[in-house]
């Protein structure tokens, strides 16, 4: 399929359906459109604001919090050579009844130094998953309501801060965030100063049956330590515009951490909620008095109630 490159300032004599208040949203920047979006005749400065303040990705992660839902969890941690150092495999059970979910693990194996004698994790990778998707007792009164519920690491403080961190990261890709210290301005990459250093793109295709636009942004060659988002590929339903997918790379090099993780989520739905189905991650990352980390998970989602 032919790309055409069309430049913001060029934006009225190409496509008839931007005004100048739209050039201004979209700021100096160049955005490839394929020619299945140009004859689509999508409002790309408008488009850019809507998944600028998109909050459903975070929402479907929300949902979980009121449904039952049956999930394959696995978890590896591997050395440098990429050698299995431990793992757990396991199939759980979230139930919610009352207005509590609890949940309830069926199946369970465990390799290596997964945990401690105490039963806790060894690693701050499967605490990260475990405190995304286990459920240690019942939790009562919770909503699946996104404004009000943003991530903060107030009140927190080393690894729990860094944890809190990459969960601001992980729900939020590309969102300005506070508490990122030496990197919250590398976080916005909507925001023209920080947009420039990528190129993007726009096209639209079907993902498991859905018509969608794709919105990439990959950094350019000689920006990479400029940004933390290194890559993201966005599936937009195409009359929505709620997230359908998302495959992500974040990446920082800083005294105190750094990383280098990947991301894949995969959506579904179910009772017109949105829900993630399926959860990929590939990360490495280092935090100062700690050992260096490579995890690999995926939890898999299904049969929710």
């Amino acid at each position: 399929m032919k790309n055409i490159f069309i430049p913001v300032f060029f934006m009225l004599t190409c496509v008839k359906c931007f005004s100048q208040q739209q050039m201004d949203t979209v700021g100096k920047k160049i955005i490839t459109l394929s020619e299945v979006v140009i004859n689509n005749r999508l409002n790309v400065p408008v488009f850019i604001e809507r998944i600028k303040n998109d909050s459903s990705f975070y929402k479907a992660f929300r949902n979980l919090h009121i449904l039952g839902f049956t999930a394959i969890n696995d978890i590896r941690m591997i050395n440098k050579s990429g050698t299995l150092k431990a793992s757990l495999h396991s199939k759980t059970i979230q139930a919610r009844k009352n207005n509590c979910r609890s949940m309830q693990t069926l199946e369970e194996t465990v390799t290596g130094n997964m945990y401690n004698p105490d039963h806790q994790f060894n690693y701050y990778t499967a605490q990260m998953y475990a405190s995304l998707f286990f459920t240690k007792d019942s939790i009562c009164g919770e909503t699946n309501l996104v404004k009000g519920t943003e991530f903060s690491t107030e009140g927190k403080s080393g690894m729990e801060k860094h944890k809190e961190q990459l969960k601001m990261l992980f729900f939020n890709p590309g969102k300005k965030i506070a508490g990122l210290p030496f990197m919250s301005n590398k976080t916005a990459i909507y925001d023209d100063d920080i947009a420039g250093r990528y190129d993007m793109n726009i096209d639209m295709d079907f993902y498991n049956n859905t018509s969608c636009y794709i919105f990439k942004q990959k950094v350019k060659p000689g920006e990479e330590d400029q940004v933390v988002v290194d890559e993201m590929t966005t599936w937009f339903d195409d009359r929505t515009y709620e997230v359908v997918a998302r495959n992500y790379v974040l990446s920082y090099d800083a005294a105190v951490y750094d990383f280098k993780v990947s991301m894949e989520v995969q959506m579904s739905r179910f009772n017109n909620l949105t829900v993630p189905t399926l959860i990929r991650y590939n990360g490495n990352w280092k935090a100062i008095f700690k050992n260096r980390e490579r995890g690999v998970f995926t939890a898999t989602l299904f049969d929710f109630k």
